[in-house]
């Protein structure tokens, strides 16, 4: 059974910090080496497109778990299976967003039986990375569509045979790989709901929730999900607490997409009294967070997105910038010389998407 932080008073600060702060040791000691395996993927051989699914990019490690903490309100928040996971529980059924590794499944959806018994009725992707999408099948076929009442004989049955999955057109593009140039994830976890106008809303579990793109971001699907009466807001990779922004420019990801996409998570959050708690912000990877992280966050990537910007503008060679060292105040909290996303390949990132005609 997964580990419970379960239902944490808010006026009880002390206890709230000290639980926020094992999450994130939990997710850095069970979940970042399948965070490894699947970005470390993803994110190599730029000039060769990588798989989205398959043994490559769904590895896990054999005694990884899924750990559960209340966050506020109907919201929880699932780690140690990939990506974050959030989900909403509620008398209408439960809403996830992201689904985790393929391997993960089943552990899933345990923690999500540890939370609700009611059916699950919607996944929400916040965009195509196998760590946040490899249990898109599993999942959703655990669950039930909530059909229409004018929905008749077998297509009803069809229609409610699974959960719907949510998300921006560009994931199905890329899940399903129309043009042959990325290998097609499992049709059974292809996005069955997508949507191409700056947001989507529903009402589930008597909340109002609202799913808006964020153009060419960490990718070009990026979704943020905000549920108005919990007060938390679900970013995808957007942003994270464990590394430098990753930007897949193989995926239509960019810098200033990435920033305008943490500045409206801004925009969305309000903090509560000496800018602590308020709104609570989910990342794709790492620790519960709140507007005063997210802040710090964002004006870290700004810094170094100003910073490369002004080299460029003096006709630096990407060479040059890194030598430069741009990120050098920043690398003791989120460098690496190892591992998937390092900081030479921010610092790429930065460079090649800043310097792209626009």
């Amino acid at each position: 059974m997964p580990s419970t932080f379960a239902k944490v008073p808010q006026s009880n600060r002390s206890l709230r910090k000290a639980l926020l702060l094992a999450a994130a040791v939990i997710l850095g000691t069970l979940g970042a080496t399948a965070v490894a395996h699947t970005q470390e993927n993803q994110n190599a051989a730029p000039q060769a497109a990588t798989p989205l699914s398959g043994p490559g990019a769904t590895q896990a490690p054999a005694n990884a778990e899924v750990h559960v903490m209340h966050v506020q309100g109907k919201v929880y928040m699932l780690v140690g299976a990939g990506g974050n996971i959030t989900v909403q529980a509620g008398d209408d059924g439960v809403l996830l967003v992201d689904t985790g590794l393929a391997p993960m499944s089943q552990k899933v959806l345990a923690a999500v039986r540890s939370i609700s018994d009611k059916p699950i009725r919607y996944i929400i992707n916040t965009h195509v990375h196998a760590d946040h999408t490899g249990g898109n099948e599993v999942i959703a076929k655990a669950g039930e569509t909530i059909a229409g009442g004018n929905v008749v004989g077998d297509i009803g049955a069809s229609a409610g045979n699974q959960a719907t999955v949510i998300a921006f057109q560009a994931v199905l593009d890329r899940m399903s790989a129309p043009t042959g140039q990325t290998p097609a994830a499992p049709q059974g976890a292809w996005p069955t709901d997508t949507y191409t106008t700056h947001e989507k809303k529903l009402y589930f579990n008597d909340e109002p929730i609202e799913i808006i793109h964020e153009p060419n971001a960490h990718t070009d699907g990026d979704s943020i999900v905000f549920f108005h009466k919990s007060d938390v807001v679900s970013t995808g990779d957007i942003f994270v607490t464990t590394t430098y922004p990753i930007i897949d420019m193989q995926r239509g990801g960019s810098i200033n997409g990435l920033i305008a996409g943490l500045n409206h998570i801004i925009e969305l959050t309000t903090p509560k009294a000496m800018q602590e708690g308020g709104t609570m912000v989910i990342p794709g990877h790492g620790r519960l967070c709140d507007q005063s992280d997210v802040k710090f966050y964002q004006e870290m990537v700004t810094i170094i997105r100003d910073r490369v910007q002004k080299m460029i503008s003096k006709g630096m060679t990407l060479d040059q910038v890194k030598a430069a060292r741009p990120t050098l105040d920043y690398d003791p909290r989120y460098g690496a010389d190892t591992g998937f996303w390092t900081t030479d390949k921010f610092v790429d990132a930065v460079y090649n998407s800043l310097s792209q005609k626009q």
